[in-house]
């Protein structure tokens, strides 16, 4: 028996040979691709408002079972964290749903994707940390890709109700990664998730009759999807909060990239047709993802990975289509 441990295995390995933390983080990203189809398909049978409640309301009770003792030393900075992460959650979801009544789950989940450059460019305006040379050549890449996927038959940006509801959405989520890395380091994850799960589902069930949203007909599409993406949203943070204690925050990104990447195969199977130019904004889109994140000057530097394990990345919030 090798006495190598996971954590040694999964830094020594090269990105074609993949530990089983790696594999676990692949098949939830492939999972992430798939979700844009269903709440794409959810939509024809009911609202973005009672979806979005359905979800987070079924993961964040799957979480208050699991973590419900510790909600006995819920402070009250882990309360108002996880309110404000909540309603970052609210927004960037009910956006995204909002979205994908009117454009295709491919296209939905390259404009989500897009939440990656955003994120150091809101660094930049509200915290003042100018972004990395790397974050700009992003920025760039994300931008031309998205001109392409918007409007690519006129070659220029020219967005409907739905592609502007999407970026909106990921402006959204990149705030809530903003908002989750200012309060990850003192507060307890679980109680946090807990409460923001249920923010999020709860805030969207009481702005139905404010938007005026009614409580669709019952029928098994909404309800084994919307209960089944809350259920897998709950395992797929255990899974990362696993997966990651030994996967490196670069190699995490690589895998992560892949989301729109397995949302275009997806949808390409169900009948989904992209542009020529479209698809090549969505590839544009993921080097931008790529090039936001990776650090070439950072790998030069960094010592072997048998004599320096990275720090476990940032879990991937409830961002996504998950």
């Amino acid at each position: 028996m090798s006495s190598s441990s996971p954590r040694t295995t999964a830094a020594a390995g090269t990105f074609l040979s993949l530990s089983r933390q790696e594999l676990a983080l692949l098949t939830i990203t492939m999972l992430w691709g798939a979700t844009f189809l269903i709440v794409h398909i959810a939509m024809r049978h009911c609202g973005p408002l009672f979806f979005v409640a359905i979800r987070f309301i079924t993961a964040g009770s799957l979480a208050l079972l699991m973590f419900g003792r510790g909600l006995s030393g819920l402070t009250w900075r882990e309360a108002g964290a996880g309110s404000a992460i909540g309603v970052a959650i609210f927004l960037g979801y009910v956006l995204q749903t909002y979205g994908l009544q009117s454009i295709s789950s491919s296209k939905s989940a390259f404009i989500t994707a897009l939440y990656v450059p955003m994120v150091p460019l809101l660094q930049w305006l509200v915290l003042r940390r100018p972004p990395h040379l790397m974050s700009w050549l992003g920025v760039a890449f994300a931008f031309t890709g998205l001109v392409l996927l918007a409007g690519p038959e006129a070659g220029a940006l020219s967005f409907g109700a739905g592609e502007m509801a999407t970026l909106l959405g990921a402006l959204a989520i990149a705030a809530e990664i903003i908002l989750i890395g200012r309060f990850a380091s003192s507060v307890d994850s679980r109680r946090v998730t807990t409460v923001q799960l249920l923010v999020a589902g709860v805030l969207a069930l009481t702005m139905m009759p404010v938007m005026g949203e009614r409580i669709p007909a019952l029928s098994w599409v909404w309800v084994v999807c919307g209960v089944g993406l809350g259920v897998a949203s709950a395992i797929i943070q255990l899974t990362m909060n696993w997966a990651q204690k030994s996967v490196s925050p670069t190699r995490a990104t690589v895998i992560y990239a892949g989301e729109p990447v397995w949302a275009g195969v997806v949808g390409r199977l169900a009948g989904d047709r992209l542009p020529a130019l479209a698809l090549l904004g969505g590839v544009l889109i993921v080097i931008g993802v790529l090039a936001s994140e990776l650090r070439p000057m950072a790998w030069r530097k960094r010592k072997p990975a048998s004599a320096t394990i990275d720090q476990p990345a940032q879990p991937e919030p409830a961002h996504r289509a998950d």
